[in-house]
């Protein structure tokens, strides 16, 4: 099976039932995509589908034939991601970091959807992506400066 990740044509030899994120991670060797919950609740493993945040620890990569796939390592390659991962640095808002890459792909996401979002719309799109550290004011901050 072959699949666009960050632009790039992938072949794959893996069960289709194996999840994106163990693909990216054990097979690609793409690490930025961390696993959080297993269970598509906390946002960890977010990635890009077509443009869609998606949580790659509940998608399995058979269903993502002729899709392109955007991993925190490919997503700095667009305008929007380098908004938001250089507004991420100004604005300080990694802590302990581990649930970033999904919080600068789901931000990621909202802001090609949603160029100037109001408020309720980054607590909607940001809703379904837990920081322990509890770095949210901080995450709409960012998501505020990198808006065009």
């Amino acid at each position: 099976m072959k699949v666009m990740v960050n632009s790039k044509s992938v072949d794959l030899d893996v069960p289709e039932e194996m999840p994106l994120l163990w693909v990216l991670r054990d097979v690609a060797g793409l690490t930025g995509t961390k696993f959080g919950c297993g269970m598509g609740l906390c946002g960890a493993c977010t990635v890009h589908v077509d443009g869609q945040a998606v949580r790659s620890c509940i998608t399995p990569i058979g269903s993502l034939a002729g899709k392109q796939v955007t991993t925190i390592e490919g997503v700095g390659a667009t305008a929007i991601g380098q908004r938001v991962q250089q507004a991420w640095v100004n604005e300080d808002v990694v802590q302990c970091g581990y649930c970033q890459s999904g919080q600068v792909m789901s931000a990621c996401a909202l802001l090609a959807e949603k160029p100037k979002p109001k408020d309720s719309d980054i607590d909607d799109a940001m809703s379904g992506n837990i920081c322990r550290c509890g770095t949210y004011v901080r995450i709409r901050r960012a998501i505020k400066s990198a808006s065009t």
